[in-house]
């Protein structure tokens, strides 16, 4: 994550558009994100010009010969009149058009850019900030888009919220990616799991990923989806990926949970945090969801979309509302028995509700599952996470309790929790059991309290206590009266 001087700078540039009337933390983003797009344009024609220079080749700048005006380096000088009047009828134009050059990797998502900088003299002081922040470095540009994302603040009006990254962490962790894999969020928003897989995959294979051209070519291009229907969203997601150096990420407007979506055993890990709030629709649902369960909830059709995306042998790890665990509806038990009967279901996490403070206080968990289509549940490791490292409220702030490194540790090694007792923190639980238990998934259902007796003294002794108190309070007023009226 950012500090100091740069992080001082971006709270500085953030400060600038509040003051100045753009209030929406996403416009924040999005017009941050043009700014910084326009000047990458003239950063990679320059720098392409200088290479062809020195090849001797002949250079085709991706600037119209007669608009010099329209690169970062020429309209950041000008007067705040001109340069306004520039960005905002000449270059905003310019970039929308964009789409059609395959040597702009960011263009297509610019095609529908909104310029929204309400004055002139803003615009040059965001200019300026921008043009002093130094993040030519690709995971210093990652930082700076993560911390421009954790000032979003305000959940989605159809139950989305942003996903605290240290959980994200967590279950990319618990899946193991691969440099084969093909990964997927059909709920993406800001593309908060892939860039964490992305980083993931970076660290744990390093030069074999990025110096294996066929691996390289495949993470670039071809091993991260995402989809999502909020435009804005799609936008800040896709620019999300590329600063963190994915060339080319399939991110794309698309109703997961419609007809439209016909995607069928196709990837090989899942992550999601779908959105839970609301219903839909249900002659716009796929059919085929509606047979594993005949619901309008979102929380139970994306379990069963993601069934039908995931390859066989291919993992999910998805966070759940508590209710998709013991909700008593015919919907709720169907989808939990497929996942159990016809699938492998690996883990439990159940987590506490201050998670997803300030944003929201449901209370979650995080379902893992591998797609099998013959069954494979033996037993179901539960786990009781009491903290994720940060305080329950809405401060959030760094607490030294943190389970996470635990349920890590104990995923990767599920033979060590066969001795675990269920009054403890996590533990292993039959099929047999939970069948029985009628496809309850709660683990208040299957973790038993460690009561310790307390002994109390006896009446009797109680009431001594109490007079011999009551007999010093009053030798004391005595006492006190005593020396007022001597």
């Amino acid at each position: 994550m950012i500090a100091g001087e740069l992080k001082n700078k971006v709270d500085k540039l953030w400060e600038m558009f509040w003051t100045g009337g753009v209030v929406n933390p996403l416009d924040v983003i999005e017009q941050i994100t043009y700014l910084m797009f326009i000047r990458d344009l003239d950063d990679m024609d320059r720098i392409k010009e200088k290479e062809c220079n020195m090849l001797d080749l002949t250079h085709t700048s991706i600037f119209p010969a007669d608009s010099r005006q329209f690169r970062w380096s020429v309209f950041k000088d000008l007067p705040a009149a001109s340069m306004y009047e520039i960005i905002q009828s000449r270059v905003f134009p310019f970039i929308k058009t964009l789409h059609a050059d395959e040597n702009s990797t960011y263009s297509k998502y610019m095609s529908d850019a909104i310029f929204k900088i309400p004055t002139p003299q803003l615009l040059e002081k965001i200019v300026t900030s921008i043009d002093e922040l130094n993040v030519k470095d690709k995971d210093m540009r990652g930082d700076l888009y993560e911390y421009l994302l954790s000032k979003i603040a305000t959940a989605g009006t159809n139950g989305q919220f942003r996903t605290p990254r240290h959980i994200i962490r967590m279950m990319v962790e618990m899946l193991a990616l691969t440099p084969d894999d093909i990964i997927c969020d059909p709920a993406c928003g800001t593309s908060g799991f892939l860039v964490n897989a992305a980083v993931y995959l970076k660290n744990t294979y390093g030069i074999d990923l990025l110096m294996n051209e066929k691996n390289k070519d495949h993470y670039n291009n071809d091993m991260f989806h995402g989809y999502d229907m909020d435009r804005t969203m799609l936008r800040i997601g896709a620019m999300n990926m590329m600063t963190h150096g994915i060339k080319n990420p399939n991110i794309e407007y698309r109703d997961s949970l419609s007809d439209l979506n016909t995607d069928t055993g196709k990837f090989t890990k899942i992550l999601a945090n779908p959105p839970f709030k609301g219903s839909l629709d249900a002659d716009i649902v796929s059919t085929d969801l509606l047979k594993v369960t005949k619901t309008k909830k979102t929380e139970l059709l994306f379990l069963a979309l993601f069934l039908r995306m995931l390859r066989v042998g291919g993992r999910c790890a998805s966070i759940v509302p508590d209710g998709v665990l013991f909700g008593s509806s015919t919907a709720h038990k169907a989808i939990r028995k497929e996942i159990i009967e016809r699938h492998r279901l690996e883990a439990i996490i159940s987590m506490p509700s201050g998670v997803f403070k300030p944003y929201a206080g449901v209370s979650t968990a995080v379902i893992v599952f591998t797609k099998t289509n013959h069954g494979g549940t033996d037993k179901v490791w539960f786990y009781d996470m009491q903290s994720d490292g940060f305080s329950l409220d809405d401060k959030r702030v760094s607490v030294e309790q943190n389970d996470i490194p635990d349920i890590i540790a104990r995923f990767k090694n599920l033979t060590a929790e066969a001795d675990r007792e269920r009054t403890e923190q996590s533990f292993l639980v039959p099929k047999s059991e939970i069948v029985d238990n009628g496809y309850d998934l709660s683990i208040n259902k299957y973790k038993r309290s460690n009561y310790v007796e307390e002994v109390y003294p006896m009446p009797s002794e109680i009431l001594a206590e109490i007079n011999e108190l009551e007999s010093e309070i009053q030798g004391g007023l005595r006492e006190l009266g005593a020396m007022l009226n001597g």
